[in-house]
């Protein structure tokens, strides 16, 4: 025979009990259960939201991050409870330190949202796609980062092109600076020769005299750099050879003069 006490114990505890108020063990159980309820229920909406809008947008949402007055309207609805509980599970999200699946923005996204009245949005951090969905955005990660890997092949292939064309014009500038050095030290010994036999009036040959002998005027604007190069390497490495200032028709020149008497270079020659 059932105990008469038993039933009128089951029968005061399933009566509705007003917690509002109250603190006790039963009371933040209920309590608890409901703001875990409107949690699960939120991280759904939210996942599922999350994952329409990275699939397609079928539904045409702006951004994955769900204005709070929609959020709240929508888990009032399912789960019966007042808007003001959805409050209290936002200031629970904000004081638990693990990481639940929902990220609360503020008016700035880059800044931390503190309070509650601070929420603008909610956006899901874990997205729930469907198989295909999943698969098609596979296929294009896959996809890009193939394409991502050739094009940085293309781009590596095209700077190595770059630099040896560029290794090989240095290279053939260096050679025609050399050329350039030996056809000057020729003519400047050449007509320090004419000038020992009576062929030449000055010991001194002008530097753009040399210029204009050597190079041919529609060779001179591209063969200028080479020139330059050949004009510092005898001033800084060519001893038998003197830069020196003369004025020759009225004007001041720069002129080459070779200082290695013909019976000396003979003589080691």
């Amino acid at each position: 025979m059932t105990n008469p006490y038993f039933l009128l114990s089951l029968s005061v505890k399933l009566l509705t009990v007003d917690c509002e108020t109250r603190t006790d063990d039963f009371c933040q159980a209920k309590q608890k259960d409901i703001l875990m309820t409107m949690l699960y229920e939120l991280y759904n909406y939210l996942a599922i939201q999350a994952g329409n809008f990275e699939c397609g947008n079928p539904e045409k949402l702006k951004s994955k991050c769900i204005l709070i007055s929609e959020a709240k309207d929508y888990v009032a609805n399912v789960t019966g409870n007042s808007p003001e509980k959805f409050e209290d599970a936002l200031q629970w999200i904000l004081n638990s330190n693990n990481d639940l699946g929902i990220w609360l923005k503020g008016e700035d996204p880059s800044e931390p949202v503190t309070s509650v009245d601070q929420v603008v949005c909610l956006e899901s951090t874990r997205p729930r796609m469907g198989l295909g969905c999943r698969f098609r955005r596979a296929i294009s990660t896959a996809i890009m980062n193939l394409l991502i890997f050739f094009w940085s092949l293309i781009v590596l292939w095209g700077i190595l092109l770059l630099l040896k064309y560029r290794w090989r014009k240095v290279e053939e500038e260096e050679q025609a600076m050399y050329e350039m050095v030996k056809k000057i030290i020729d003519a400047v010994q050449g007509h320090y020769k004419e000038w020992e036999q009576r062929l030449e009036r000055y010991p001194y040959v002008g530097i753009l005299h040399v210029r204009d002998t050597l190079i041919p005027p529609q060779s001179r604007k591209k063969m200028k750099r080479v020139w330059n190069r050949a004009v510092d390497f005898l001033a800084s490495n060519e001893s038998r050879i003197q830069t020196e200032s003369h004025r020759i028709a009225g004007e001041d020149m720069l002129v080459w003069r070779w200082t290695q008497p013909s019976y000396v270079s003979d003589s080691e020659q």
